[in-house]
C-alpha cells in the first residue's frame, strides 16, 4: 500500500494537532466539598478556591462494591471565579474542564509544601 507524502504529512498534522489539544487537560464530573473561598485582589481581579469529589466503585476479591472518592483541589481566576462565587454552594455537581498545575511554598514552620490543582478554563453545572 503506498501513501503518498503530502498524505502522510496532512495525517501526521492533524494527529500532531489533536495530540496538543489534549495536552494537560482535564475533565471531572463532582461534587463540591465546601463553599468557594474567594479573594479578591487590588483591582477587582478574583481567584476561586474549592475541592471537588469524584466518586468511583469496584468489585474487590470478594465481589463486593467498593467506593472510593478522590479530592480536587481547584482553582479558577477571573471571570469564572466570579461566577463560582455567584452560583456554586457546597455540594451542587459541576462538571469542569482545566489544566493540572503544581506549585510549592514555605508553612510557617519554614517547611516546603507542594500542592497540585486543577486550574478551570471551563465549568458546567447540574440541577439547580
Amino acid at each position: 500500500m503506498l501513501i503518498s507524502i503530502k498524505n502522510y504529512i496532512h495525517t501526521n498534522n492533524l494527529n500532531l494537532h489533536a495530540m496538543n489539544a489534549m495536552k494537560n487537560r482535564v475533565q471531572l464530573i463532582g461534587h463540591v466539598g465546601n463553599d468557594p473561598e474567594i479573594k479578591t485582589f487590588e483591582g477587582g481581579k478574583k481567584v476561586a478556591h474549592l475541592n471537588i469529589a469524584t466518586n468511583d466503585s469496584y468489585k474487590n476479591d470478594k465481589g463486593e462494591k467498593v467506593e472510593q472518592t478522590e479530592w480536587h483541589r481547584v482553582v479558577a481566576w477571573g471571570k469564572t471565579a466570579e461566577i463560582i462565587e455567584k452560583f456554586v454552594t457546597k455540594g451542587i455537581q459541576l462538571a469542569l474542564e482545566g489544566k493540572l498545575t503544581n506549585r510549592s511554598y514555605d508553612d510557617k514552620n519554614g517547611e516546603k509544601r507542594y500542592i497540585t490543582e486543577v486550574v478551570i478554563s471551563e465549568v458546567h453545572f447540574f440541577g439547580k
